[in-house]
């Protein structure tokens, strides 16, 4: 073939770079030269395993085919008992040690990992600086972290029923300290004191964002407490379904007087005089709130928030049932002249109170990333009296609001002239015609979310020649 005698290794490898994934399979069916270039080129890797699939044994060899390979995912299709997932696991540490010294991103999500692949991962592998692993219970140590030299961002998960036969008291410091930019724990007990390594071996210097998921303790109070009011450059806290834990959380946050951080997020579980307290006391200004908190927020935090955060850029509230249309609004006016982007998903205000959302709008010129998800009671009326005062709105998401009709993209169309993205997902009221004219009318749409059926001839092949993304 003409084409693969003329056009050599490293033109080749850009080319396919360039190429969207659904073609990407098909360059390795051309030749064994294209295949093979294929496989050096690529940076990253997905692969989904099964711990008795055939082809495993081969896993080495197939991964030192990708001599650029930096970035790996691997995750497992079957469902095993903790031993027989973590034998799986230590096998394929042991595939990757021997196969990819340039890794520097490694998510092993296949189960429970034992600490000597570790030692030797970070020793084969010492540019890694993301790392995300599953431990068993009982926790017995985390000074294999010390190894891996490079390490800036990592996730533990903690799985297993195990529980340790003491309290140790000794929490040894280690001679390196670990310089993470980003650190994610879940499925943290009480009784898990080990991960009080962490809080005595991790620079407080360093650290920009701190994330907890499903945990119950965070280790030794102590050591913990000592640590986050240390903390001088914390940016990002996210804290999901942690209620037994998170008042302490959010109290040492506000004893640490830090000014850094800027982002917020809260799910599903919070304490409510936690919350105002660390409103009130915190030297930080918010740029950015997230929370998921059905019973535990009310109006009283949405004026502390009015009252505190006033360069808020952000603001996304789902499902907070225990707010109102006038708490909302009085929110909006305290964040009238900074807040750019408004997610109010699933939100009980709009079906308990019609026209609160015009108001609410009105107070807010500036918002160009609206998000009004599963709200099942919004109606075309208060959705074009709303959209009226969003001039300058560039990306909306309506996914779920099975009563607006096409009546309500009128209205969008008219009003939004710089509207580059939309989700209309599951908007059961919206017809062919209406995706129809929105596509036709947005002059600056660049991404469409919707079901294929809702799309006509005609709207499919203005978005080909718009360059115009289409997802379902």
């Amino acid at each position: 073939m003409i084409m693969d005698i003329i056009l050599c290794d490293e033109l080749l490898q850009e080319i396919f770079h360039r190429l969207p994934p659904p073609s990407s399979s098909a360059v390795s069916l051309v030749s064994k030269r294209w295949r093979h270039l294929l496989h050096s080129s690529l940076s990253s890797l997905t692969l989904r395993l099964s711990p008795n699939h055939p082809s495993l044994p081969s896993l080495t060899s197939f991964l030192s085919l990708h001599t650029y390979l930096f970035s790996l995912s691997l995750s497992s299709s079957s469902s095993s008992s903790a031993a027989a997932t973590t034998a799986f696991s230590d096998s394929l540490l042991i595939s990757i040690s021997s196969s990819c010294p340039n890794l520097t991103h490694l998510r092993l999500s296949t189960g429970p990992v034992a600490l000597s692949p570790l030692l030797s991962l970070s020793t084969s592998c010492p540019h890694i600086s993301s790392l995300s692993i599953i431990l068993s219970r009982p926790l017995l140590s985390l000074h294999f972290l010390s190894s891996f030299r490079s390490l800036k961002n990592l996730t533990l998960i903690l799985s297993g029923n195990g529980s340790p036969d003491s309290i140790s008291e000794q929490y040894s410091s280690s001679s390196t300290e670990l310089q993470l930019e980003s650190l994610c724990l879940s499925g943290i007990r009480a009784g898990d004191y080990e991960l009080s390594w962490l809080w005595n071996n991790c620079s407080y210097k360093s650290l920009s964002k701190l994330v907890f998921e499903n945990c119950e303790g965070v280790g030794d109070n102590h050591s913990f407490a000592s640590f986050i009011q240390r903390l001088k450059n914390l940016q990002e806290v996210e804290l999901k379904t942690c209620r037994s834990i998170i008042a302490l959380i959010l109290l040492k946050l506000a004893e640490n007087r830090c000014d850094s951080l800027s982002s917020m997020l809260i799910y599903d579980g919070g304490s409510k005089e936690g919350l105002l307290h660390f409103i009130r006391e915190t030297n930080c200004n918010l740029q950015k709130l997230d929370l998921r908190l059905p019973l535990d927020l009310d109006d009283s935090h949405l004026f502390e928030i009015g009252t505190k955060f006033t360069q808020l850029h952000v603001l996304r509230l789902q499902s907070c049932s225990m707010v109102t249309g006038e708490g909302l609004k009085t929110l909006g006016l305290a964040l009238s002249d900074n807040l750019e982007e408004l997610a109010l998903t699933n939100c009980d205000v709009i079906k308990r109170q019609n026209g609160f959302l015009v108001e609410l709008a009105q107070n807010l010129p500036k918002i160009k990333i609206l998000d009004l998800s599963y709200n099942h009671m919004l109606l075309d009326k208060e959705f074009a009296s709303m959209i009226s005062s969003f001039k300058d709105l560039r990306k909306l998401k309506l996914r779920g609001c099975n009563r607006l009709t096409n009546a309500s993209l009128i209205s969008l169309c008219k009003n939004c002239k710089q509207l580059e993205s939309i989700d209309m997902v599951y908007c059961h009221g919206i017809q062919v015609e209406g995706v129809e004219f929105v596509i036709l009318n947005s002059p600056q749409l660049r991404k469409v979310q919707v079901e294929d059926r809702k799309l006509s001839e005609i709207a499919r092949r203005w978005m080909i020649n718009k360059f115009i993304e289409v997802q379902p």
